[in-house]
Parts: structure tokens; sequence; C-alpha cells
């Protein structure tokens, strides 16, 4: 049967190099974030309608990727993400993300703490140390809220790897 794991985390959290290496320890597809594809090709300025359009582009492409996979898939981002994203920066969530939150099932979540130093790329917009941890106590919440079960991941990639692999193979 089919685990559908999920890495969320504020940005620079080393979310994309843990499903690399997830999926690449399972041989398993993983799902990139679809915000990176989208922002590279339409710019950093973004509305609150594309927000939307990025969280639909997130479903479609992660809907895609699980119909190749047969063991595990590793998701770099779902909507507990845009849920945040967009009331972080607009002070409101589409009800479609909501929505969403509520339909979709996953069997494992893997929070990404803030403790890897920022790394700057063309996209991030939060260096700030103090508001990434802000972003990352919102995200400890919705996990704490929900019942899917979650683990903190957190020290340097090999600790952080460690313990993602400990809360994956805990699901067999």
């Amino acid at each position: 049967m089919l685990k559908k794991v999920v890495i969320l985390g504020p940005e620079s959290t080393g979310k994309s190099s843990l499903c690399t290496q997830l999926a690449e320890h399972y041989h398993a597809p993983w799902v990139p974030e679809y915000a990176r594809s989208y922002l590279l090709e339409h710019g950093t300025d973004y509305s609150f309608e594309d927000l939307l359009e990025i969280a639909k582009g997130q479903i479609a492409l992660e809907d895609s990727i699980t119909k190749e996979a047969s063991s595990y898939v590793f998701i770099d981002t779902d909507m507990y993400v845009m849920k945040v994203w967009c009331e972080f920066v607009f002070g409101d969530a589409h009800p479609w993300i909501l929505n969403q939150l509520m339909k979709r099932k996953y069997d494992l979540y893997l929070l990404c703490n803030t403790d890897l130093p920022w790394v700057q790329d063309e996209l991030r917009e939060y260096p700030d140390l103090e508001i990434r941890q802000a972003l990352y106590n919102k995200y400890r919440q919705l996990m704490e809220e929900q019942d899917t079960p979650w683990v903190v991941i957190q020290g340097d990639y090999e600790e952080r790897l460690r313990i993602a692999i400990e809360a994956v193979d805990s699901l067999k």
C-alpha cells in the first residue's frame, strides 16, 4: 500500500534536500515544490490569486507523480504550506486550499526545523530567523491540531535523514 509522506516547514529548512535523500533511499518518487517553477516562470511579484494557482499546480503535480508510485511518495510542500503562506503574506487563505486540507489524506508529516543555516536563492523571502521561527511555530501548531502522525526534523543533514528514515520506517 502506498505511503504518502509530506515534508513541510519554512523556506530554507532542507525540505527539498530531504525529499531527494528519502526518494533515493527508498527508491521512490518525490514531488517537488511547484511554487519554485511557477515563480521562476511568472516572477516573484505574486498576488493572492497567484497563490491559488500555485496550490492547484501543486495538487496536480502531486496527483500526477503519485499515480506512478508504488510503495512511497515524498511530497515537498502541501496545502498546509499554502495556507500558512497565504495567511502570512495576505492575511487570508483561499477556501479551495482549506477544502483540499480537509479532503487529502497523508500517512506522515516531517516538519523541518529552522536550525539549518539560511541559504539565499532568488525565490526566498525571509532570511530573518525570527520570522522563520514564527512560521515554524505556525506549522507546528497546525501539526498539533491534526490527526496524521508527524515528526520534527532537526540537526545537520545527516541527523535529519536519520530521523526521517526512522519515522518513515515506523509506517510499515
